[in-house]
């Protein structure tokens, strides 16, 4: 192969390619309705691909027996072409692609390009379907999409491999090391449906994102209960949580000064075991959504408008007296159980009234872990079932993934447009700072002494 200029890898592709070679290309990649064929078998970039791994195997071919081809240095040199063989089909990014290998009479040579017995190149189709399943596509639907868009055919198995390369980065991600203090921890879960024990069950698989003390918010872990042997259903008891805080403490978590989740059982024994300091706080959210859950859509509003009442007390003994004028309202007496919710949470409610406005509002403002938990079921919800945890976790851990890249795009659009605020670092669940970090930061610090660092 004749080497490249550093001159030549910079011109573009259309100067290098002649206009008879583009006319008789686009020619030949025409369909039986006269119209042009960019991907899929005898497609215009099909036959480019084509071209170019034909090339270098060739490149690879003179690397192994180290002279040209017609090169007089190969006479005698105990090894030479020998032609190709019958040639292979393998599946790329733009569909399948018939290749002439050479060979050598020897036989000593290994195509590295392209193994032997390799189906597929594995760059951009490997690419293609991990991005469609992250996206949500089921194996059953990226199959059916490679067919009919790029005439690749794939075995259900062979999806499944392509998938699981990203495992040993998932276990990575899922064992990395994490700061040694977080200010807020959040824990939140979806539901899935996982064949466990032979049996297909509702699931959840719990999240937890934190915000560190920068400001920054983190996905920490993805962790789904195992289901006992001796059991139908998962449950997440106060063993399950302790394999949870005990995680979390041998990958350098010393202290959390809040974790807010949603009334957890065992998890408060759980955390205040790993982390004696850690105050629990119910999620206001989750107060807000199950308080409106047994309420009429047309007294939603009204209802919602008199809890904000409660929960922008100025104090705890504020919020009481909101919530006792509230029960003893219309709406309070025709929903008893918005105000039972309340009142049944009190003591992990009111620990955030010690609190001024900006430490309100990061704890009772999800808006962070509520935005990536829609976008996960988005995700999820195409599923039928999930074969394993694992699988449950490889899902979501792409679609996190692909979610801030998506956001990292955004950024990236904004700074050239000239926006000032976009510069924050990529691989953040939200992509910025919590809103209002600073003056939360400062209260923070005064309320846990020694603790903030």
């Amino acid at each position: 192969m004749v080497p490249m200029s550093a001159e030549s890898l910079d011109v573009p592709i259309r100067e290098l390619l002649s206009d008879e070679v583009l006319d008789l290309l686009a020619e030949r990649s025409r369909d039986e309705a006269g119209q042009l064929r960019l991907t899929g078998e005898g497609s215009m970039l099909g036959e480019l691909v084509k071209a170019v791994l034909e090339r270098a195997l060739e490149g690879e071919l003179t690397a192994h027996l180290g002279y040209d081809k017609h090169d007089a240095a190969g006479n005698n040199s105990g090894n030479s072409r020998n032609g190709r063989g019958k040639g292979k089909t393998v599946q790329t990014g733009v569909g399948p692609v018939r290749l002439s290998v050479p060979r050598d009479r020897a036989g000593t040579f290994e195509p590295v390009l392209v193994p032997k017995r390799a189906g597929r190149i594995a760059g951009g189709l490997d690419d293609m379907i991990i991005s469609l399943y992250a996206h949500g596509m089921s194996v059953r639907d990226i199959l059916h999409h490679l067919k009919q868009v790029y005439g690749t055919e794939l075995s259900h198995e062979q999806v499944s491999r392509i998938t699981d390369q990203v495992m040993d980065e998932v276990k990575a991600w899922q064992t990395r090391p994490l700061d040694p203090t977080w200010a807020v921890v959040f824990l939140d879960a979806i539901v899935v449906k996982v064949r466990d024990n032979h049996v297909v069950q509702n699931k959840p698989a719990y999240i937890a994102v934190g915000i560190d003390t920068d400001g920054h918010k983190h996905v920490l872990g993805i962790w789904l209960a195992r289901t006992p042997a001796d059991t139908a259903t998962a449950g997440e008891s106060s063993r399950f949580w302790t394999s949870v805080t005990t995680d979390l403490r041998n990958r350098g978590v010393r202290d959390i000064l809040i974790a807010c989740c949603d009334g957890l059982k065992g998890f408060e024994d759980a955390i205040n075991a790993a982390f004696p300091a850690t105050v629990v706080q119910t999620c206001v959210v989750h107060l807000i959504r199950n308080a409106l859950r047994p309420v009429a859509r047309k007294d939603a509003g009204a209802v919602a408008k008199e809890l904000k009442k409660v929960y922008t007390a100025v104090d705890a003994d504020a919020a009481l007296e909101a919530l006792a004028e509230f029960a003893d309202t219309d709406l309070g007496k025709r929903y008893p159980q918005s105000v039972r919710v309340f009142e049944d949470a009190w003591d992990r409610f009111t620990p955030f009234f010690a609190f001024t406005r900006p430490v309100r509002k990061l704890l009772y403002t999800t808006n962070g872990i509520e935005s990536l938990n829609y976008q996960l079921r988005k995700v999820t919800k195409a599923r039928g079932h999930f074969p394993t945890d694992d699988a449950v976790v490889k899902l979501l851990w792409l679609a996190i993934i692909n979610i801030e890249d998506k956001r990292a795009r955004e950024r990236a659009a904004k700074r050239h447009n000239g926006d000032k605020h976009a510069f924050s670092p990529a691989r953040l669940v939200e992509g910025q700072r919590a809103a209002g970090w600073r003056e939360a930061l400062n209260e923070l610090a005064e309320a846990y002494p020694g603790r903030i660092r």
